[in-house]
């Protein structure tokens, strides 16, 4: 079975939500956040006092959890944790927890088992183009300048200050891009763009221009 998949990577700040809902609204498929599920993990070690670092009491915890991402609505083991995640403890805690080989595998198959289920979709993370669907019809790697970045994080977490939201993903790029599991890096061929002072119609429409050039190339 050919799967119809988009990936979008990038680093936390450069626009891959954003893009990737727009994108696959104007393709008509499904979208997959794939940092929601390791923010779930994250979520799930906290709410049992689990220390997040602790490798495998994680990878046991992951094992067993039931985790669901539809339609911008997080569930984990049940309980809608759309918000929580999104906290700046979770946000703390999720490089590290993404950093765990049982966790990474784990989520790999999760997100090939989604992508199968549905014929493909537009789905964004970190290892997306590069691990876990190398054979993606396209792959976007987006990027920022640091202060775009900071500014768009910084206006989602309202309970933080700027320079506390600057440090914190500076500390995250260093952990992604380091880690010895798919480390957060542009695959070769991957389109990357520059979202800094670009529209997200304008990077839509370019997404798109490459796709059926992708496609019409196969």
């Amino acid at each position: 079975m050919t799967l119809r998949v988009i990936a979008i990577d990038g680093p936390a700040g450069s626009g891959k939500s954003t893009v990737a809902r727009a994108l696959a609204e104007r393709l008509d498929l499904e979208y997959l956040d794939t940092g929601a599920m390791y923010r779930s993990v994250a979520f799930a070690a906290l709410r049992v006092d689990v220390d997040p670092s602790d490798g495998e009491a994680v990878a046991a915890l992951t094992l067993a959890l039931t985790i669901e991402v539809d339609s911008g609505v997080v569930a984990v083991d049940g309980v809608d944790a759309s918000i929580e995640i999104r906290g700046p403890e979770v946000t703390r805690a999720v490089s590290v927890v993404a950093a765990n080989p049982v966790v990474r595998r784990d989520m790999r198959d999760r997100q090939r088992a989604w992508a199968e289920k549905r014929g493909g979709g537009v789905i964004e993370g970190r290892d997306i183009g590069t691990v876990v669907f190398p054979d993606a019809v396209l792959k976007v790697y987006l990027t920022a300048d640091a202060e775009a970045r900071a500014g768009r994080r910084a206006q989602e977490v309202t309970n933080l200050d700027y320079e506390t939201v600057a440090a914190d993903i500076a500390r995250r790029d260093a952990l992604d891009q380091g880690r010895a599991d798919s480390p957060l890096v542009e695959a070769t061929d991957a389109v990357v763009i520059d979202t800094t002072d670009r529209s997200v119609d304008h990077i839509v429409d370019e997404v798109l221009d490459r796709l059926s050039a992708a496609e019409a190339a196969r």
